[in-house]
């Protein structure tokens, strides 16, 4: 192989070739430095980011295909990959305030994100099985430390040992699924794959069955759910701003790819399986937040149901459906973050507070965070028409359009109930008697509530550049 092939042959993976080698220089400076560089390395790890999410945007227009076919450039990757490194971005800037305290200077924690991210970006390009295995690990490894980052927090170590425990499990369960189908097309490739499996045999319908339940465990779908509310309360709150974001994106992209691309042909097969976790995601996620008070088991509820609503646009297996997933997923992100920025924010005599009682009065005390929350709750329960809404739209649509109506009419209903638990926050901010005055907010959280709250808030003016891009990204999926 020429000099010339080779670099060819690297060029789609040059973005992440140089998020690896970024985090092993970054994990090399803080070990010679010392603990006192968690700031430093904090900040270069974003400009990595940044870096990485420029060098994926240079890449040459159109499929790129490398290492025998098993990692893929599209515009669905690249539209994925954009929004992973923004989850991961925003994430360390969020972070900012936990890791100065002298207690928690831990520079390790800024590599482990970048390492996960890493994972994520492969997982985001796997075209065959032991591709997506690898990225599935390797992301989701830095995020079982991450959980447990807090050492002296009970309930951080415990959320950590939840995590990996239940990921073991599923990482088998997807293993045992991926040599089922192996075994049954003599492939590990999607492309293969979707030749091989024109008819749903039994062996392979087995196979998709525990491929998709791993795969669940990711998005924290029901029935595999179970760790998300205790990792949600227990691991510290940019950790679990992290866990909503980023590997979410990651997650449905590859359970998106997956569906797609290696079962075209037995769509019937599959589809039942999607339409089944979806309901009992959207239910389950609209029921079991009404009793919370600690708003972040309410955002693990929350989340649930989000990805219940997201996966309604992949059971109608079309490019509609598709590109509503990426429209979906690219709102959630911004909801999910511009919320966690006002939990963070959630501070009286420097300690924080997590109980929905604490939020009693917060519009007398201080308005203008209690109306970006409120725009927020508003947007994450779909009320138009800010932002949530058009997410929903677009999944239901493609739901009704394939024929769906059942899943769509749960769907719309579950909304409803949802819709429920976000008024009783907001009935709180505007009606209790307030409590004394949260500390002051912090520069970098309240740029990441405004950016994410104004978007929120005006998509509707133009929605135009999202649709149109996430329109492209799942064609190319075709």
């Amino acid at each position: 192989m020429s000099f010339s092939s080779a670099g060819y042959q690297l060029q789609p993976v040059l973005p992440e070739l140089v998020l690896a080698f970024g985090a092993m220089v970054l994990l090399m400076v803080g070990a010679y430095r010392g603990q006192g560089t968690t700031r430093l390395v904090t900040t270069l790890a974003v400009c990595l980011l940044v870096l990485v999410g420029a060098l994926e945007l240079m890449l040459p227009a159109g499929k790129l295909v490398t290492f025998g076919g098993s990692f893929i450039v599209d515009d669905f990757a690249r539209f994925l990959k954009i929004l992973a490194l923004i989850g991961s971005g925003v994430t360390l800037i969020l972070a900012t305030e936990f890791l100065s305290d002298p207690s928690r200077r831990i520079f390790e924690f800024s590599i482990l994100v970048l390492l996960s991210t890493l994972g994520m970006m492969v997982l985001i390009s796997a075209a065959d099985l032991i591709m997506l295995y690898l990225g599935l690990e390797l992301m989701s490894l830095a995020l079982y430390v991450v959980a447990a980052s807090n050492r002296d927090n009970a309930k951080s170590t415990e959320a950590g040992l939840k995590y990996f425990v239940l990921g073991a499990l599923s990482s088998g369960m997807l293993l045992y699924g991926a040599s089922l189908i192996y075994g049954f097309t003599g492939t590990v490739s999607f492309a293969g794959i979707a030749a091989a499996a024109t008819t749903g045999s039994i062996g392979i319908v087995f196979g998709i069955v525990f491929l998709l339940a791993g795969l669940c465990f990711k998005v924290s779908a029901v029935p595999f759910h179970m760790w998300t509310p205790d990792v949600y309360e227990g691991a510290p709150t940019p950790v679990t701003a992290f866990f909503a974001s980023a590997p979410k994106v990651a997650a449905l992209a590859v359970f998106t790819r997956v569906a797609l691309t290696a079962f075209p042909g037995i769509v019937s097969q599959w589809q039942q399986i999607i339409v089944f976790v979806a309901i009992a995601s959207m239910v389950l996620g609209s029921f079991a937040a009404i009793g919370q008070k600690n708003i972040k088991r309410l955002m693990a509820y929350s989340s649930i149901g989000h990805m219940g609503f997201a996966l309604v646009g992949l059971a109608s297996g079309t490019v509609e459906g598709a590109q509503g997933v990426l429209v979906y997923i690219a709102i959630y992100v911004a909801m999910t973050l511009g919320t966690f920025a006002v939990i963070l924010t959630m501070k009286r005599n420097g300690q924080a507070v997590e109980q929905i009682s604490d939020f009693a009065g917060l519009s007398r005390t201080n308005p203008l965070l209690a109306f970006f929350f409120m725009m927020l709750l508003f947007s994450l329960a779909g009320v138009p028409p800010l932002a949530g809404f058009f997410a929903k739209w677009y999944v239901f649509v493609a739901a009704i359009n394939a024929h769906l109506f059942t899943l769509a009419v749960i769907g719309v209903l579950s909304s409803v109930v949802g819709a429920f638990y976000y008024l009783t926050i907001i009935k709180v901010m505007y009606f209790d008697e307030p409590l004394p005055a949260l500390d002051p907010m912090r520069v970098e959280l309240g740029t990441v509530l405004a950016v994410a709250g104004l978007f929120n808030i005006f998509f509707f003016v133009y929605p135009g550049p999202l649709v149109s891009v996430a329109t492209v990204a799942a064609k190319s999926l075709f």
